[in-house]
C-alpha cells in the first residue's frame, strides 16, 4: 500500500488549492482516504476523510465550509480542495489510510510523502 499527496504550494491568504493522494498497488475507493496535517511546532491532526462504506465525509472543524473532499475512481485518487486558505493552514500535508477493505475508521497506518502548504502574502 503506497499512497503519493501533491499539489502543495506558496498560495496568499484567501487563494486555493487542490491537493491529490495517488494510490500504487491498490484500488482507493476500497478505503476510507484520509488527509491530515502538521503545521510547525504542532501535533498532527485529522483535516477530512472520506469513508468507503458509504461516501460519507468528515471535516474538522476548522476546514469546514472552505475544504471539499471527492474521488475520482477512474483515476485511483482523492482530492482536498481548499478554498478561502488562511495562514493557519500552513502544513506538511499527508493522505492515509488504515488498509483495511470497506473499514469505517479514518486511520493512518499507511501514508507516504506529504506535500508542503504554506499560505502567506
Amino acid at each position: 500500500v503506497q499512497l503519493q499527496a501533491s499539489g502543495g504550494g506558496l498560495v496568499q491568504p484567501g487563494g486555493s488549492l487542490r491537493l491529490s493522494c495517488a494510490a500504487s498497488g491498490f484500488t482507493l475507493d476500497y478505503y476510507t482516504i484520509g488527509w491530515f496535517r502538521q503545521g510547525p511546532g504542532n501535533e498532527r491532526e485529522g483535516v477530512s476523510c472520506i469513508y468507503s462504506n458509504d461516501g460519507s465525509t468528515y471535516y474538522a472543524d476548522s476546514v469546514k465550509g472552505r475544504f471539499t473532499i471527492s474521488r475520482d475512481n477512474a483515476k485511483n485518487t482523492v482530492y482536498l480542495q481548499m478554498n478561502s486558505l488562511k495562514p493557519e493552514d500552513t502544513a506538511v500535508y499527508y493522505c492515509a489510510t488504515d488498509g483495511v477493505v470497506g473499514s469505517s475508521v479514518c486511520g493512518m497506518d499507511y501514508w507516504g510523502k506529504g506535500t508542503q502548504v504554506t499560505v502567506s502574502s
